[in-house]
């Protein structure tokens, strides 16, 4: 990564700076920054939740500006600036931490504020397509058990519904970081916090 780039870091762990996809989503995120000497915006949906989208969002981003009420325009302008910080990046970090089985409630209202027909993606005659094209996606995912293989992955209901939600959208070019494991004793926390490490330190090389 030679050009600067504009890095966006999106993190949504409950747990906040504790999180361990908080913390190797900021490494990542750092790391590109460092490589590419370019911009870093972060957006901590833990610190800073985002309200659930309600009737004022749904309506008022079908009707013209002028025609908006106070709540109309208030719910539709932080939507915009979420768009706005997507579509001004050239690479984003998102971090995710699986809770019950899924993402944090925190993730899903800003992919609900951001999956917006028209700005995002668009139906056409053969369907629908996403428009944030060009854009590579880091993508870390935290869980207590391993969920990437064996008897529990079936039941990574986060993953998979990450990546389709970002390739909805247009953001198919999507790099998994997985930190899992850790709720095994503290020998196999270590390992596991060890092998991500060696992913993130991938990633950055591979980017570099």
């Amino acid at each position: 990564m030679t050009d600067r780039k504009h890095i966006l870091l999106v993190t949504s762990s409950p747990r906040g700076a504790e999180g361990l996809s908080t913390r190797f989503a900021l490494e990542i995120a750092e790391g590109l920054k460092l490589r590419s000497g370019g911009a870093l915006t972060a957006r901590d949906l833990a610190s800073e939740p985002l309200p659930h989208i309600t009737p004022a969002y749904i309506e008022g981003r079908m009707v013209p500006l002028e025609s908006r009420t106070p709540e109309q325009a208030q719910a539709v302008g932080l939507a915009e600036e979420l768009v706005n910080e997507i579509k001004s990046a050239d690479a984003i970090v998102i971090g995710s931490g699986m809770i019950n089985f899924g993402l944090s409630s925190q993730l899903k209202a800003w992919f609900d504020h951001i999956t917006w027909p028209g700005m995002t993606f668009k139906y056409d005659e053969n369907g629908p397509s996403g428009l944030l094209l060009g854009k590579k996606v880091y993508l870390v995912t935290a869980s207590g058990g391993v969920f990437s293989q064996g008897p529990y992955a079936p039941f990574d209901f986060q993953t998979g519904y990450l990546t389709h939600l970002l390739a909805f959208i247009g953001l198919t070019d999507v790099e998994i970081v997985r930190v899992e494991g850790t709720v095994f004793g503290p020998d196999a926390a270590k390992a596991a916090i060890a092998a991500t490490q060696v992913q993130v330190q991938a990633a950055l090389d591979r980017a570099a």
